[in-house]
């Protein structure tokens, strides 16, 4: 997975960077705010996020609450890394929408547990919506065959959105997924049966 780092302090950002990537995370690195908004303004944005609080342009959380404001089609999983480590800097960065919130100094491994936690749950929340969208997709087929249909009372064709008559069998495979197999009633069979007797003689 794809991880940003945002820190305007250099050595810091190096320094995750390193951790990062020797646990096996893809990273990238902004050196402030603005910079770290324009990355996850792109199509194939990291959806696992480390953002310093205070950094020039925008802050840690204002980030984020312009990713929940704009309800981006991925999921995010954010962390506040700051050195503000009271109780009430806490509540403030997750209030904003962050998932987590880690204070500085930082222990590796916990920045790496909680960083793990972090993959994890996006990957659930991606697989998540995933299947809601299968979902939707699949309802919207459905759906496809709701509502009044046009059909013809003499000969059962349907009329289609484009004012041209298809047999009935065309018309439900273009809009579902139903497959056919033909055979004959018993009454058709009789009719058929009778008519062939009719011209035998």
């Amino acid at each position: 997975m794809k991880i940003l780092v945002a820190e305007d302090d250099a050595p810091s950002r190096f320094l995750l960077q390193s951790l990062l990537t020797s646990w096996g995370y893809v990273v990238r690195t902004a050196a402030d705010g603005t910079e770290a908004w324009q990355i996850l303004s792109e199509p194939d944005h990291p959806q696992l996020l480390l953002l310093d609080w205070m950094m020039p342009g925008i802050e840690g959380p204002e980030i984020v609450r312009r990713l929940k404001a704009r309800t981006p089609k991925k999921p995010y999983y954010s962390i506040i890394i700051t050195s503000r480590s009271d109780t009430c800097s806490a509540a403030n960065a997750l209030n904003a929408g962050a998932d987590d919130f880690i204070g500085k100094p930082f222990d590796h491994n916990e920045l790496r547990a909680r960083v793990s936690v972090g993959y994890r749950t996006n990957g659930l929340q991606t697989a998540l919506a995933d299947h809601i969208q299968d979902l939707s997709d699949a309802l919207a087929r459905v759906r496809q065959l709701e509502g009044i249909i046009p059909i013809c009372m003499y000969c059962k064709k349907i009329r289609d959105d484009h004012d041209s008559w298809q047999q009935l069998e065309t018309y439900i495979s273009q809009h579902s997924e139903a497959l056919f197999s033909h055979g004959m009633c018993p009454e058709c069979y009789k009719k058929e049966m009778a008519q062939l007797e009719e011209m035998k003689k």
